[in-house]
């Protein structure tokens, strides 16, 4: 919990340092439209990037920053269920150990989400794309750890994965727009 704390402190802080723009470019919502239209779940983008209030005045960048915040919280819930589901002795030994499993590539996954916004604070947007690739990776080796695919780790690593995606598209947008 200590790191994520760290990291959402370092994100808020960076979101409000970063105004970065010129004035012709488009900001905020405008942006928002066009960013969103984008990615592959146009809904979930606007709906995550509505949540910051700092969004109307945001660019790029900001976005990505705000996606990966979302991620991250998503990747920490799933931590936490994981975590507490390793705990019930009513599992198969095979679960729990998928569940074990899970639970370090969740933490490497969070570790990703956090190179990731290094990465683009540092604008080494190639980098955000690598950490980013390598989160979905993380979270892909979680589900293949656990049998079936209708547990709620499943249905939320599913959020995640969109979560993640949109921050690729954001990611993208911003490397093209500084080519």
């Amino acid at each position: 919990m200590k790191t994520i704390t760290k990291f959402l402190l370092l994100l808020a802080i960076s979101i409000m340092l970063l105004h970065q723009t010129s004035a012709e470019e488009f900001k905020g919502k405008e942006l928002m439209d066009k960013v969103c239209e984008q990615t592959p779940e146009k809904d979930l983008c606007l709906q995550v990037l509505s949540s910051d209030p700092t969004s109307a005045f945001g660019n790029l960048q900001e976005f990505a920053l705000i996606s990966l915040r979302v991620a991250a919280a998503n990747a920490t819930g799933i931590l936490s269920d994981v975590k507490m589901l390793i705990d019930d002795d009513n599992l198969d030994p095979a679960v729990q150990q998928g569940l074990s499993d899970c639970k370090e590539n969740l933490l490497d996954a969070e570790g990703q989400l956090e190179d990731t916004v290094a990465a683009i604070l540092t604008n080494a947007k190639h980098d955000a794309q690598i950490w980013l690739k390598a989160a979905l990776s993380a979270i892909d080796t979680c589900d293949a750890s656990i049998p079936g695919n209708d547990d709620i780790l499943s249905v939320r690593s599913v959020e995640f994965r969109k979560l993640c995606n949109i921050a690729v598209a954001l990611s993208k947008a911003s490397l093209a727009k500084n080519k």
